[in-house]
């Protein structure tokens, strides 16, 4: 079972590196903000987790993990994708 796990997780990194490879540049905010998206969902799924089914020493401290990377993830996220919508922004000088 756990040899199929890690099939499963090489699998889906080499595919992800392929696919972002060939994102063109103008659709990175999209995708960038897409992502963002999906991260504050693992946010939520790991609070939910957290307080309802850490009952252990093991469980508390994995979830309080995942919380805070997901935490980092999803702010850092909006930040880099903040900067790129500013590149975009009419500087005032030009109309």
């Amino acid at each position: 079972m756990i040899l199929l796990l890690i099939f499963i997780f090489v699998l889906a990194s080499f595919l992800g590196t392929e696919l972002i490879s060939k994102v063109p540049s103008q659709l990175h905010t999209p995708l960038m903000a897409a992502t963002n998206a999906i991260s504050g969902i693992s946010l939520v799924a790991a609070i939910t987790m957290c307080a309802r089914s850490a009952t252990g020493t093991l469980a508390m401290v994995l979830s309080f993990v995942a919380i805070v990377l997901a935490a980092i993830n999803v702010v850092g996220g909006y930040c880099v994708t903040g900067r790129m919508l500013e590149m975009f922004r009419d500087k005032g000088g030009t109309k």
